[in-house]
């Protein structure tokens, strides 16, 4: 079914201008051509990349963005269908879902959100955001929407090449076409990751007072009306879990979240430990407590993995690697790390040019849209000159070097995956683009590319709390009612804090960090 607000939102637009410069005059050359899979934040910002290029225009590269369904917006582009098991749904967007992250964080740099958006918004904010920007930067003519990439497979070798696609379209007609780069930005919230205790068949078939006893992921979660007058066991402190912990629990008889670390608690909500077993008569706690749930609510997020190139055996999947040498001619995931990627983009695979694969999108707890043109601006110019990389070799070398940097914070590279490590997620940014500047493929303006507003935002430990009493007082559209530019929205931010900072000392109240995002 066509949703009306997003059509009329495809036709709005923007005359605000673009930040990041582009500069590619590295000499003419044959036509290229690039396929981008998915239209979410990270292939929207890597198709702007491209056509920013004046390689594009100069010398006739063919740039096409494939995307299964109907619209930009990726993982904000709401799937109104009820899905079961096994079935997957498109998304695990809910109705209730906003952000938990302010607005500015989240904006592509350049093109702030429009005045009386909210700071914490609804999804419905964002998913028009999305066709805004595809709208104005005139991406739309360059995406073929419900079209799906069902394989990629390289054919050539380490030196050249092309990728052949298999495409299907909403008809169910399948061809293939070749390109000689591949952009994977299709996301990472797709296939959930499904943990198994020992007993819990033995649980679910055993008879409850009450309901049918059922184990569901949170990628079906829609409305916490569906769990009414039920025992709910929510597995998971991330923000699904979180998220539907609070919503839940006005109105299940009881609501319990099993969490592996502590964090701050939800009112209302019993929390307990990492569950250790199931038997017959409930969960089984590690600290040896028991409860007996009608509902164990998985938030367990998600496995990565990319079928069109594990199909194809692009991508071997192997879930007990934890190194770089269990993997030598392929790329590899264990479901939680793609490697060996070189800053997290590149595929390092020895079988195509260092070029010829990039993913866009992977890292998490980072701000995805200014970080997806980070990357973005990052693989656009070194698809338009491959010179300007090292060797393989010295690739593989800074990813050994960074995983022992991971292990060395007391982390596992292979468990830890994609996540950037607290502190360090604006300077792997500005490393991307100082890297250009030093290859002098952009200008080096002597800037860095985070701006220090958004660095600021990682001390407003006061920020999300005043924004929520601003909401319980009804007076956000007056906050935010003639707030344009990045400046207008980064004093807003800095005032908001600053007011409830004042309030909270006023009061007498415990300081408290409340961040989502980390540095």
């Amino acid at each position: 079914m066509v949703n009306l607000q997003r059509l009329l939102f495809s036709f709005l637009s923007s005359d605000l201008p673009s930040q990041v410069p582009l500069r590619a005059s590295h000499g003419a050359g044959p036509p290229k051509s690039i396929a981008i899979v998915g239209a979410g934040s990270a292939g929207l910002a890597m198709l702007k990349s491209l056509r920013e290029l004046e390689t594009i225009s100069r010398d006739g590269w063919e740039v096409v963005l494939y995307e299964e369904r109907e619209s930009v917006g990726g993982v904000w582009l709401p799937d109104y269908n009820e899905v079961f098991p096994p079935d997957i749904p498109e998304t695990p967007l809910y109705p209730l879902l906003h952000t938990n992250t302010p607005v500015p964080s989240m904006a592509y740099p350049g093109f702030p959100f429009p005045p009386s958006t909210p700071l914490y918004p609804s999804h419905e904010h964002i998913e028009a955001y999305h066709l805004r920007y595809a709208q104005h930067h005139k991406l739309l003519e360059f995406i073929n929407f419900n079209h799906k990439v069902q394989k990629a497979v390289w054919t050539g070798g380490t030196v050249e090449g092309f990728w052949n696609l298999t495409i299907s379209d909403k008809e169910g007609l399948v061809n293939h076409k070749t390109f000689n780069h591949l952009v994977v930005a299709s996301g990472n919230n797709h296939i959930p990751r499904i943990p198994v205790w020992k007993g819990q068949d033995d649980w679910l078939s055993s008879p409850s007072a009450n309901h049918p006893r059922k184990i569901i992921h949170s990628v079906y979660y829609r409305k916490p009306e569906a769990f009414a007058n039920q025992s709910v066991l929510i597995v998971g402190n991330g923000a699904s879990g979180r998220d539907a912990a609070s919503q839940v629990v006005g109105l299940a008889q009881q609501t319990w979240l099993s969490v592996r670390h502590d964090g701050d608690p939800v009112d209302g909500v019993v929390t307990k430990p990492e569950i250790s077993h199931f038997v017959p008569e409930g969960v089984v706690f590690v600290d040896g407590s028991i409860v007996d749930p009608d509902v164990v609510l998985l938030g367990t997020g998600y496995e990565m993995r990319k079928p069109f190139l594990s199909d194809s055996g692009e991508l071997k999947v192997d879930s007990s690697a934890r190194d770089n040498s269990s993997v030598q001619e392929t790329l590899a995931t264990n479901l939680r790390y793609l490697f060996p990627l070189y800053r997290h983009i590149l595929s390092l695979s020895p079988r195509y040019p260092t070029n010829a694969l990039a993913f866009i999108g992977l890292p998490s707890y980072i701000a995805n849209c200014p970080s997806d043109i980070a990357q973005s601006v990052f693989v656009a110019h070194v698809i338009s000159e491959p010179s300007i990389l090292p060797s393989r070799a010295v690739l593989l070398g800074e990813l050994a070097s960074y995983e022992e940097t991971v292990r060395a914070a007391g982390l596992d590279p292979y468990i830890n995956g994609h996540r950037m490590l607290n502190g360090t997620s604006s300077d792997y940014q500005d490393e991307l683009l100082d890297f250009l500047k030093q290859m002098n493929a952009i200008p080096d303006d002597g800037k860095k590319f985070v701006e220090q507003w958004r660095r600021d935002i990682f001390t407003y430990q006061y920020l999300k709390r005043g924004w929520s009493r601003i909401e319980k007082l009804g007076t956000g559209a007056e906050w935010t009612k003639a707030i344009e530019t990045e400046a207008q929205w980064a004093d807003l931010m800095k005032r908001v804090n600053e007011w409830q900072k004042n309030w909270e000392i006023e009061n007498g109240m415990a300081f408290q960090v409340d961040m989502d995002l980390a540095g």
